[in-house]
């Protein structure tokens, strides 16, 4: 029951593992992909410091250090807003940390690893003598990729997915490719909700919840900031407005996105990803302005 099928498309995909086994050691894709994606992320921002005249090296220096603060910092955010996951009565001590440590299986919140990458890049200029907002300018593409690459690594967990929907586009995923105990552990959750439930597809005789795939309508939008970027680079007004042109562009479309999700990590009644995507929104758009301003009174004040 590994399959995974798009019925609306007429795609089916009749076998997708997690990942692959390497003797006895198992590799999940989804660490293959994020992996790739830091390293594709750091080859493209080294072309663009490159293009821009900045030290190659500094940029090296600078993933390197990102790397791990990112990942820690992605996963103490999905502990800090998802703790029963990992905290259960009679659960030793030492099992909880471990799965706490443990991201193999998935577990990771954007937020947490961009806000980490930010403190990181903040520390890392200073020390450097870097312009900040020229650094996130040069990273901006890279990390888009980066994000991009990413989703497809909730793809593979079967993660990350919305809620139910018959469209065309909807993603459909065997019941039995869950275990009954981690079935069941979704479905108190309310990641399985009782729509889905009641409305099972049957895709080539196997009975399957369909959602939507959150993971890929997130890629496309993520897909269509990176082209705006790419073509506008070159006729930025300033430093950090790439930077800003990405913050604001990824809040819009992680708002819209996490409307539909059913496993958004929770602070009362809202969702914790939708009030920092209208944060990082606002924030953005009121410094793309200010610094406009900025330049327009300089303008006008130097005619």
């Amino acid at each position: 029951m590994n399959g995974i099928y798009f019925p609306g498309l007429g795609i089916f995909l009749e076998n997708v593992p997690r990942g692959i086994h390497i003797g006895s050691f198992f590799l999940p894709f989804y660490a293959i992909v994020v992996t790739s994606g830091f390293v594709l992320a750091y080859f493209v921002s080294l072309k663009e410091a490159k293009r821009t005249g900045q030290n190659e090296e500094d940029y090296l220096d600078f993933f390197l250090a990102m790397v791990i603060p990112s990942i820690i910092g992605a996963r103490i955010y999905y502990i800090i807003f998802y703790p029963d996951r990992f905290i259960e009565e009679g659960k030793s001590f030492g099992k909880t940390l471990l799965d706490m440590i443990n991201i193999r299986n998935g577990g990771l919140a954007i937020y947490g690893g961009l806000i980490a990458g930010t403190i990181t890049g903040l520390i890392f200029s200073r020390v450097k003598k870097i312009s900040l907002p020229l650094l996130g300018d040069t990273v901006t593409m890279g990390v888009l990729i980066g994000q991009i690459l990413g989703r497809w690594g909730n793809f593979f967990n079967r993660e990350a997915f919305g809620t139910f929907t018959s469209s065309v586009f909807r993603m459909a995923i065997p019941v039995e490719y869950y275990s009954n105990a981690f079935y069941n552990e979704m479905v108190s959750t309310g990641i399985i909700t009782s729509e889905m439930q009641e409305h099972t597809e049957m895709v080539k005789g196997i009975t399957c919840i369909t959602v939507h795939p959150t993971f890929l309508y997130e890629g496309f939008w993520n897909l269509l900031i990176l082209a705006i970027i790419f073509f506008y680079r070159k006729k930025k007004k300033f430093d950090g407005e790439l930077a800003m042109i990405y913050v604001a562009g990824y809040g819009v479309g992680r708002f819209l996105v996490e409307s539909l999700r059913s496993d958004s990590l929770m602070m009362g009644p809202f969702k914790i990803s939708q009030v920092v995507a209208v944060a990082c929104v606002l924030v953005a758009v009121g410094v793309i302005i200010y610094n406009r301003m900025r330049l327009k009174k300089k303008d006008t004040e130097t005619i």
